[in-house]
């Protein structure tokens, strides 16, 4: 039986400042990315104290008109490959559930959906690839898997900032120190 790991969560904060001041200091998380419009409409800052993770805790500027503060922005959880993906698609198709949208980050695939009492959540794996976030580009999760990686391989390669994730894990871990 496939068993997602849940890896990071996301939340809306009112002070993108100081809540990444707080969480760098305190917990001592290190930044690595962060940015905003035009790729996502919101303000993101992606936080990390494992390498091997691009983020494991991401703070969202609340905007008062589309999102509440002190609620989580979403929870996700990591799968193996594209095929273990589309069988959570048709696990959560299969409980009446939408699928929200559907993206490719360049790091990472990804699809979204609301749980039964309305939680946000993304299921998502791992691509061979990075390039800075936040990145969202539609995809088909329909698509063969060497057409999906093929186009998801292209966007990354033309995208400044790009690398493979072995050598942006190895750049973490001198980030993180560890």
């Amino acid at each position: 039986m496939i068993k997602p790991q849940l890896t990071h969560v996301g939340i809306y904060v009112n002070d993108l400042a100081k809540m990444r001041r707080f969480y760098e200091q305190i917990f001592g998380l290190t930044v690595t990315d962060e940015g905003g419009p035009p790729d996502f409409h919101l303000d993101m800052v992606f936080m990390s104290a494992d390498p091997g993770e691009h983020h494991q805790f991401v703070m969202v500027g609340a905007d008062s008109e589309k999102a509440a503060t002190n609620m989580a922005q979403q929870i996700s959880f990591l799968v193996q490959s594209l095929d273990e993906m589309r069988t959570m698609r048709d696990r959560i198709e299969a409980e009446g559930l939408e699928i929200k949208r559907v993206a490719t980050h360049g790091n990472a695939w990804s699809f979204y959906f609301n749980d039964p009492e309305d939680n946000y959540i993304e299921i998502y794996a791992h691509t061979p690839w990075y390039i800075p976030q936040p990145t969202g580009v539609p995809f088909d999760l329909n698509a063969s898997n060497e057409e999906i990686m093929a186009e998801t391989e292209a966007l990354c390669r033309k995208t400044e900032g790009f690398t493979s994730s072995e050598d942006r894990k190895a750049a973490m871990r001198e980030m993180i120190g560890g």
